[in-house]
């Protein structure tokens, strides 16, 4: 084990912010540890709602008068400078809230007598294994825990030098009935947002003959050399020196997600109940090292990148001493990005549904922001790294929600706005929402948007430029990137002045002072739409012409590219958030949607627009520095866009500070109250989200290397405080990954290969230098140094690269 990474807790934990999250993709669980071994348990599957719920809205909308009609004097108003009125037609076209990610159950494995020895619990990142040694009367115990993508369950194995005594207890917070070793569970039809404090009851349960069951099923089962007595909802075990526990779950919901069109609709409960226990059956007849190795090797496969940022990796770290309130930043960089992939491994495997606002990991049966897909950033950031750290498979389930949302998504478009190709807006769910929600009382600041299933698309068309995989795009990205194109294409409208514009337009959340004195939303053409749009038009025209397909979509693109407004630039030299110049509400904003084409886009760039880029620059500036997990991520990556490796590291220390405030208090979303890391690592806000776990790797990966334009840039943000480091297995595009080692502030050693099946000539820059490669198929080769580095090209701290 000393070439693994692990992290330590000297204590078990005493809150779920303090539990050790483990998961499959599917399944997840938060391990308390200790004498009473509290497994807090997730099924990713398990959201309220009910599959025709998307369907049943929009006709709720269209009855209540929105549509191509409503749509028409929203814009006339907007034109006439009347934002009230638009604003109250535009909260005609939301929907109800999308569905809620919930909770599933609680398993207990309870140690009689048992006392946690120091460290309390180990988790190895590398095999994704929680170990435990626990003192028991006359000796000591070991438990291990996993929960593994190739037994589909939860495994904890106990093992001790005397004999124990252990009592195993499965209880939910939703309505449900033991059924032996395990649990049925009725999953509620209907959830309201936390914040919606008037509805009752917040959470709404199917009456009976209603036309969809919303059921779910734990089962636990059990190997072990001591007797056991089954209760109604658990177990006691006595004279034990071996445990296996095995559990897993299923779901109507898990059916439907797998398409199993048939099957979801008409199997029974008894069939759903039986996957669950057949998996568990499965597993206990297996020995418990067989399905350990499994596990680890299945890991291993999964994992591509390594940190060692300051030279160290390897090795035990206690996550208290030496990571909340240690001095090594060089550490802390390593490990939150080692900790980001392995969170993502863990929520988000091919076969399930994506990782939401918390992964998979959620307590509350009314979680912030209903624990959903909030799709316009926070969705986004969590796969910004999958691409660049190689975890394809975490990648997966992305793509399968996108194209569930191309065909909800359709219908609205077509019925809400009459045009062509697929739309989503902010938020969505398991079961593909796309209509704009709130209610008729949304604050149009964040539910009216256009814009969320395009940039989802972009998301895409990365995995496909860093994975080079031309069959993919053939087969399942093209045909989602081109509903969205045809949307993009018939969401753009002449101006006066005969330029494509967008209206209604805004800016993801922000609002500006309108002529009447009060905040607003509702404007034309925000920057992000343009950048967006103009980003997905382009990347259609390549994509077009690497198929050879689509020639008169192509013109009709081509002419689109043409007449698309130019960003606008203010009085003040900022890049415009707004065709016009306004007065902001929030000038330290915690969204950069402006600033979209800098990053995760790659738009604005000094070379392709040099006034413009130094524009957004001062827009970046202007921001300041962080607030919470997901704007420090993003933050962090477009510093590293720049250049500016010192402010990225110094974000990045004040993102890694622990926080020190009421974990289960909601702090204000305008970042009046800055976040940290709670005691497990995670990223909050308050309250907790997991996108700043999951963005941290992708902006530590982009100070190290970047692909975008066409050349693999080596060190381009390296901050002057990790003046020595390895880094491996980094993607590059297209089809490119990278190792590379750096000392004294100076590039060392570095290697390309290619994961493509031709040869090719790649661009490789590092400082003010460049140079070509042929990078043979599926081979590597060697950066030759001496064409890259001189006294000149270090990248020593902030070197001006504006």
């Amino acid at each position: 084990m000393s070439d693994t990474l692990r992290l330590a807790w000297s204590a078990p934990a005493d809150r779920w912010e303090a539990a050790v999250p483990l998961g499959n993709g599917r399944i997840g669980a938060m391990a308390f540890g200790g004498a009473t071994g509290r497994y807090a348990l997730n099924d990713a599957t398990v959201w309220s709602g009910t599959p025709d719920g998307p369907a049943t809205a929009l006709h709720e909308v269209l009855a209540g008068g929105a549509g191509p009609a409503r749509l028409a004097e929203v814009r006339a108003a907007l034109d006439a400078g009347d934002v009230r009125t638009a604003e109250r037609l535009l909260m005609t076209f939301e929907g109800p809230y999308s569905q809620e990610y919930l909770p599933l159950a609680d398993l207990s494995v309870a140690i009689e007598g048992a006392e946690a020895l120091t460290p309390a619990r180990v988790l190895d990142l590398d095999e994704a294994v929680l170990t435990e040694t626990l003192r028991v009367p006359g000796g000591t115990l070991r438990r291990r825990s996993w929960v593994s993508a190739p037994a589909q369950a939860l495994i904890v194995e106990l093992t001790a030098d005397v004999a124990f005594a252990a009592s195993l207890s499965l209880t939910s917070p939703l309505w449900s009935s033991p059924e032996g070793l395990g649990l049925d569970i009725e999953i509620p039809v209907d959830g309201a947002p936390l914040h919606e404090t008037s509805v009752e009851p917040p959470l709404r349960y199917a009456g009976a003959g209603a036309d969809y069951d919303g059921f779910a099923s734990v089962s636990v089962a059990l190997d072990t050399d001591g007797s056991v007595e089954v209760a109604p909802a658990g177990a006691s075990v006595r004279g034990a020196r071996r445990l296996l526990i095995a559990l897993s779950t299923s779901s109507r919901a898990a059916s439907w997600w797998a398409g199993e069109d048939r099957e979801w609709r008409t199997a029974s409960r008894e069939a759903i109940r039986d996957r669950a226990r057949e998996r568990v059956d499965a597993a206990v007849r297996r020995a418990p090292s067989a399905l350990l190795a499994e596990h680890v090797a299945d890991r291993r496969r999964h994992a591509r990148a390594r940190f060692a940022i300051g030279g160290r990796r390897e090795g035990v770290w206690d996550v208290d001493r030496d990571i909340l309130h240690g001095d090594d930043a060089q550490l802390r960089a390593t490990v939150i990005a080692e900790y980001g992939a392995y969170l993502l491994a863990s929520a988000s495997r091919a076969g399930g549904p994506p990782a939401n606002l918390q992964g998979i990991w959620n307590d509350q049966l009314r979680p912030a922001w209903s624990s959903n897909y909030t799709i316009n950033i926070n969705t986004q950031m969590n796969y910004w790294a999958a691409p660049v750290l190689g975890l394809d498979d975490a990648f997966e389930p992305l793509l399968a929600l996108v194209e569930h949302l191309s065909r909800t998504g359709a219908d609205v478009a077509r019925e809400l706005y009459g045009a062509r190709g697929w739309v989503a807006h902010h938020n969505t769910d398991l079961w593909g929402w796309s209509l704009p929600v709130g209610g008729g009382h949304g604050a149009p600041s964040w539910a009216i948007w256009m814009m969320g299933g395009v940039w989802l698309t972009h998301n895409l068309w990365d995995a496909y430029e860093f994975g080079g995989d031309v069959e993919l795009l053939r087969s399942r990205i093209w045909p989602v990137m081109r509903g969205a194109v045809e949307f993009c294409l018939d969401w753009l409208i002449p101006g006066p002045d005969g330029t494509l514009r967008t209206s209604p337009s805004t800016s993801p959340e922000n609002s500006f002072v309108a002529a009447d004195g009060e905040n607003t939303a509702i404007g034309l053409t925000a920057a992000s739409d343009l950048f967006l749009i103009r980003g997905m038009l382009e990347r259609a025209l390549t994509a077009i012409s690497t198929l050879g397909t689509d020639d008169l979509l192509a013109a009709e693109i081509a002419r689109a590219l043409a007449a698309i407004a130019p960003i606008g630039i203010g009085a003040d030299g900022r890049l415009q958030e707004w065709s016009a110049e306004v007065v902001e509400a929030e000038p330290l904003h915690r969204h950069l949607s402006p600033l979209i084409g800098l990053h995760p886009l790659d738009l604005l760039t000094r070379d392709r627009d040099p006034e413009l880029f130094e524009a957004g620059v001062r827009l970046l500036d202007a921001r300041g520095n962080g607030a919470m997990g997901w704007s420090w991520a993003w933050k962090i990556a477009m510093r590293a866009r720049i250049g500016d490796g010192d402010t990225a590291a110094s974000l990045l220390d004040e993102a890694l500070a622990p926080f020190e405030g009421d974990a289960a208090r909601h702090g204000p979303v305008d970042g009046s109250e800055w976040g940290g890391l709670l005691p497990n690592l995670f990223s909050t806000h308050p309250p907790f989200q997991i996108d700043g776990n999951l963005g941290f790797p992708a902006g530590i990966a982009e100070m190290l290397v970047q692909s975008h334009g066409g050349v693999v840039r080596l060190l381009p943000a390296l901050p002057s405080a990790w003046a020595d480091g390895d880094a491996q297995g980094l993607g590059a595009r297209t089809g490119l990954v990278v190792d590379l080692a750096w000392r004294d502030g100076a590039l060392a050693t570095a290697t390309v290969r290619s994961i493509r099946g031709d040869d090719r000539t790649v661009a490789v820059a590092y400082g003010d230098r460049r140079l070509e490669l042929q990078v043979p198929a599926n081979g590597s080769v060697e950066v030759p140094l001496e064409g890259l580095v001189d006294a000149a090209a270090r990248t020593i701290g902030a070197r001006d690269a504006r």
